[in-house]
């Protein structure tokens, strides 16, 4: 069961001033700080690779195929955190901090989600790495050189997105809804949606839009039971860490990655069993992290 007052604390900000349209309002907002600051890169990158090698420059950047492309794409995502900030500051009035959760909670939560995650993915990541026949990747002295800023590109990447699903939209859907298939399944289905990637993901694209959506899902049940954002980042974060940086399918995001998975998005069958090995084990991390909370 959820702890109503943990939950009520953290969405009463959002109660202030709870009307749809604000928050229609305030995403549109967001995607314009998004827009413009991706748009602000796109001219630094123009200036530094001239304006006739461009297109060919900014479509290699968004596949993120080389350390400096992916840090890139990762730090694109400095405008959704803006952009979440100006929604809640200028539209809903309310402090930026709320989106948050309380301090103490969100980098404690953070710390043990990341942790969690970690060490019951442990068992897995041995098993690939002596069981399965992997290509090699980047190679360690570039991933060791580029892995303090990729790093901090992926807190900004893995933050922003918590701040906009599980904290602006999930708070002020349920400071207007009393049902959780509102507040905890609406986010998660547009956070499934956001990851519809055909062009990498091929005939798996459908897959992996309903395993992400699941997985938002529960990070939204985390964030209801534990108050703040820190949990659901803390997984996010851990997740996107051994899906960009240790092992990658090769379809995108890969600059950084140290081993190649000797399949793809385009072996559905694969596909379709490793993604199901991941929501069996995004269920246990889940429920290791229901553990901790009641615990705590």
């Amino acid at each position: 069961m959820l702890q109503p007052l943990i939950f009520d604390r953290y969405v009463a900000p959002a109660r202030l001033r709870p009307q749809l349209w604000r928050l229609f309002l305030g995403m549109m907002v967001l995607m314009a700080v998004y827009l413009g600051w991706i748009a602000l890169m796109g001219v630094g990158f123009m200036g530094i690779h001239g304006l006739r090698n461009l297109d060919a420059g900014l479509e290699g950047a968004g596949l993120g195929g080389t350390p400096a492309s992916l840090v890139g794409v990762l730090f694109t995502f400095v405008g959704m955190a803006l952009g979440a900030f100006a929604a809640v500051r200028f539209i809903h009035h309310r402090s930026v901090a709320s989106l948050f959760g309380p301090r103490a909670l969100v980098w404690r939560d953070f710390l043990a989600g990341l942790l969690i995650f970690l060490a019951m993915s442990v068992p897995g990541v041995v098993y690939v790495l002596v069981f399965v026949e992997l290509g090699s990747g980047v190679a360690w002295t570039v991933w060791l050189a580029w892995l303090p800023v990729a790093l901090l590109g992926l807190l900004i990447q893995t933050g922003a997105e918590e701040l906009v699903f599980r904290g602006y939209l999930q708070q002020q859907l349920a400071a207007r809804f009393l049902s959780r298939w509102v507040w905890m399944v609406v986010p998660s289905v547009l956070f499934g949606l956001v990851h519809y990637a055909p062009d990498e993901m091929g005939g798996a694209v459908w897959m992996v839009v309903f395993v992400t959506g699941f997985f938002g899902l529960l990070l939204a049940d985390l964030t209801a039971r534990s108050g703040s954002i820190g949990m659901a980042w803390g997984l996010h974060f851990a997740n996107n860490l051994l899906a960009m940086f240790l092992f990658t399918t090769g379809e995108a995001l890969d600059g950084l990655a140290l081993y190649r998975l000797p399949f793809g998005p385009k072996d559905t069958e694969v596909m379709t069993f490793m993604l199901g090995l991941d929501v069996a084990g995004m269920v246990l991390v889940w429920a290791g992290c229901r553990w901790w909370l009641r615990a705590r």
